[in-house]
């Protein structure tokens, strides 16, 4: 199930700024981190499901991807960022 525009508009306002502020690394890495959380849980219920699989992957790649470019480019935001999704121990 997608992200409504309701849930994305508040994503991107919580790590982004604005809402309009849509192409900020943070705004995606947040959607993504969200998308992949909801597809995790389909994958606990449909187990069999392996196309959805590989897409899951897909997004975990892009957004390690995206996670990269800010730790090079800006250490104190990926920090913030990792720590406010909860994505490393």
């Amino acid at each position: 199930m997608p992200l409504t525009k309701e849930k994305k508009s508040d994503v991107i306002t919580s790590f982004a700024g604005s809402a309009k502020n849509t192409g900020s690394i943070e705004g995606q890495i947040a959607l993504l981190t969200e998308r992949i959380s909801q597809i995790s849980g389909h994958l606990q219920q449909n187990k069999k499901d392996f196309s959805t699989h590989r897409g899951l992957m897909q997004l975990v790649g892009k957004r390690k991807s995206l996670l990269n470019y800010l730790q090079k480019h800006d250490l104190t935001g990926y920090r913030k960022l990792i720590e406010k999704l909860g994505l490393r121990k």
